[in-house]
């Protein structure tokens, strides 16, 4: 009988300790805490038993631990820091972090251009799942791009540009579902550039100046960017014939500085809204297309350093909007009258054109390169442009 009045004694205390706590406005969590530390002193929390926050607020904590946890990471993977930029990575407020920017307390973009840091990309971002904007422009990264980024769903714009990246293309790029910006220009990229490159929801690609080689890939002109930029390269074969062919809404093209060879495609014309055609230092041949002529929108047309010949279209130098051309150190043997009076920079040296200087000594101009060269040419004569695009269109369906 003692024994059981002990026991009563006992449930009684432990009823009257716990109601004491709760109302103090104490909470017994759920979970354990893990980590070196009870939440105030940087130890790390997993799970909801953090006896410092509410449960409302688990969530919330949760995000900012994985962010915290994740540039540490990528902090203790950077070696060099002339400029101290990492100095700020302290602390749990991500958000004061130098280069990093917040909506709230999520990061949606990290801009860390021009930071001159040397050190390598890890795994960890994946976790930054708000993440928009990854700018990383001049610095000195190098490996490889991890394959976690495939789940940055946020991510839209990527910039790695002027680092010193290398191996193959980074095909987890082609992965990240909302990408529309892709920046990986003066890095040391080889091998060929994918296919589904092109078949990409992108606005922008830009791969000039890396050691890419092989062909462009056929599906070229299906490509929804307004701007490629496959510069300085070592690429080779010819332009794809889809060049165009979609009517797509590029504004900038350049291919120069590479090793293509072969024709201009007549689908080029059809390119109603481009500004900036580059397909200078190349060992193009052949005529150039009068289609070239129906683009309207033009500013800059450089089609310097190739091995083209024939005459130029008549009508390229009436063009309204042609700010710059360049068709310099080729092998064409005229141009029509309109062009000798253009007002705008015109560059013709170093061709075959009888009685204009600075041209090429005639032994050159007797055997002119590629002569034998049969390029696509359609007749139309009056050239009309809508007429083009719509035979172009029907002669490359199915």
């Amino acid at each position: 009988m003692k024994k059981k009045s002990t026991n009563n004694f006992s449930l009684l205390s432990l009823f009257l300790f716990l109601g004491l706590i709760l109302t103090d406005g104490y909470s017994i969590g759920v979970g354990v805490g893990i980590g070196g530390g009870d939440g105030d002193d940087g130890g790390v929390w997993i799970g909801g038993g953090n006896p410092n926050s509410n449960p409302g607020s688990a969530p919330k904590q949760q995000t900012t631990n994985a962010a915290y946890n994740a540039l540490q990471s990528w902090k203790s993977a950077i070696t060099e820091d002339p400029s101290g930029v990492l100095k700020t990575w302290v602390g749990e407020d991500v958000c004061s972090y130098r280069g990093v920017f917040c909506s709230g307390s999520l990061i949606t973009s990290i801009d860390l251009n021009k930071a001159n840091l040397k050190g390598t990309i890890v795994k960890d971002l994946s976790l930054l799942s708000d993440l928009t904007i990854l700018h990383l422009n001049s610095n000195r990264f190098f490996g490889q791009i991890p394959d976690s980024f495939k789940n940055l769903d946020s991510l839209q714009e990527l910039d790695l540009s002027n680092n010193r990246f290398s191996g193959s293309f980074p095909q987890v790029t082609l992965y990240i579902p909302n990408l529309v910006y892709l920046d990986l220009r003066f890095n040391n990229f080889t091998g060929s550039i994918p296919e589904n490159l092109f078949n990409k929801q992108l606005d922008a690609i830009l791969l000039n100046n890396n050691q890419f080689t092989g062909e462009i890939p056929g599906n070229l002109g299906y490509s929804t960017a307004s701007v490629i930029n496959l510069a300085n390269n070592k690429l080779s074969g010819e332009i794809p014939t889809s060049f165009g062919i979609t009517g797509s809404k590029l504004k900038e093209v350049l291919f120069l500085n590479n090793q293509l060879t072969g024709c201009i495609p007549e689908s080029v014309g059809l390119f109603s809204d481009i500004e900036v055609f580059d397909v200078s230092f190349n060992s193009l041949m052949g005529h150039v297309p009068d289609t070239i002529s129906c683009l309207s929108e033009i500013e800059v047309l450089n089609l310097g350093h190739n091995k083209f010949s024939g005459d130029l279209p008549d009508l390229v130098c009436t063009l309204r909007n042609l700010i710059n051309l360049t068709v310099s150190f080729n092998f064409f043997s005229g141009f029509s009258s309109q062009c000798s009076s253009l007002s705008v920079g015109f560059d013709f040296t170093g061709n075959c054109i009888p009685g204009k200087g600075y041209q090429r000594p005639q032994p050159d101009c007797s055997a002119i390169p590629g002569g034998q060269l049969s390029c696509l040419r359609i007749p139309a004569q009056p050239l009309t442009c809508a007429a083009i695009s719509v035979g172009l269109k029907v002669a490359s369906s199915p």
